[in-house]
Formats: C-alpha cells, structure tokens, sequence
C-alpha cells in the first residue's frame, strides 16, 4: 500500500443548521494515495462533538446494566425504535471524560460506579459526522438497579434494565441490541469478564 503525506485543505464551512444538533456544508480537498490531490469535494458534516459511553458491570453477580429508550434515528427504519443502549452522553462545560461517565451512569441508570476502566476512543460515523466516543467499562453493584431514569428537563425517558452477562450475550446474538456503542461493549466485556470477575472476587 502507498503511503502518502496525509494532507489535506478545508476550503470553506458554511453553517446549515444550529439546532439539537449542528449541520455544515464544507468543501475541502485531500492527499491521494496514488499521487496528487483529490477533486475538491462538497460535503455536509454533522457535529456532534465529543461524547462518552458507558457499560456498567457487576462482576460480582456476572451482571450489566442496559438502558432502553426512544431513538428517533431508529424511526424510520426499524418497527421498534426503542433500542437497548448502554449509558452515554455529551461533555458539559469543563468536564473530563471521567466526569461525564459518572453523572451519565447515576442520571440515566441510577448506578454509582466504584472503579473506572478507559477501553477505547473511537469514531463511531465518520463519514458524515464528527463525533468522536471515550468508551468505558464501570464497575457497579447492581443490587437494587432498574427502573425508570432521565433528566426531565432534557425530556429523558429511560429504562434501565439489569440482565444476566449470558442474557445480554443472547440479546446480542440474536440481534435484539442494534446500537453500535453496546455492541462494541459487549465484546469487550466478553473478552476480559474473567479477569475483571477474578480481579473483584
């Protein structure tokens, strides 16, 4: 494979839309891999920013903490759209990372986490969007979790359900959690749940 000076030129941003979310117009050109540069290319880019999610576990009773809600995303494709998510959200002004996945878990789920474990960045959509997710594994004790959870303001409506490690490998499967960023989960946790269970006991 060539390998090429990865360089690239934004000609232009032109603001779409500033809403919930954002939407641009920009067109750029970029460093081809066969030599030379590309056309210049017009493109709508949706900003999201940066974001964290979360996959609460209890070691201890080989447990995790799925939340369920409305996706508008969803809507229009699926017969169903409420998917079954982990926790996640968006930065607030001057938080860290870490900061976001504590307030997520207790705002969404009820969970207060005990030990935090960083398991990856990555972009979920990058085609068309920029959001770039910190993904993290929170150790919890599900005792007592479930039930309905949400900031009213922000017109949260969720369920947080606490199912067996097997039951949500099931759900898995079988296609039942279609979200990327739990899936991605998941398969963490399917490969380093023995030593996280033998790690607490």
């Amino acid at each position: 494979m060539n390998e090429i000076d990865k360089a690239f030129e934004l000609i232009k941003e032109e603001p779409i839309y500033r809403g919930f979310f954002s939407l641009s117009r920009i067109r750029f050109r970029h460093a081809l891999f066969r030599g030379g540069w590309s056309d210049y290319l017009d493109r709508e880019l949706f900003h999201r920013g940066r974001s964290v999610a979360v996959i609460p576990y209890d070691p201890v009773a080989d447990q995790v903490v799925l939340i369920e809600q409305f996706r508008v995303g969803a809507m229009f494709v699926n017969g169903d759209p409420w998917l079954l998510e982990i926790v996640a959200g968006a930065f607030e002004q001057g938080e860290s990372p870490e900061d976001v996945a504590y307030r997520e878990a207790a705002e969404e789920a009820g969970c207060e986490i005990t030990e935090l474990i960083r398991i990856a960045e990555f972009f979920p959509t990058p085609g068309g969007c920029s959001e770039k997710i910190t993904l993290y594994c929170g150790i919890v004790d599900s005792r007592g979790l479930g039930g309905i959870h949400g900031v009213e303001e922000e017109h949260e409506d969720i369920l947080a359900r606490v199912a067996s490690f097997d039951q949500a490998m099931d759900w898995l499967s079988r296609g039942r959690i279609e979200a990327a960023i739990p899936i991605i989960g998941l398969q963490w946790l399917a490969l380093n749940r023995h030593h996280l269970r033998a790690r607490h006991g």
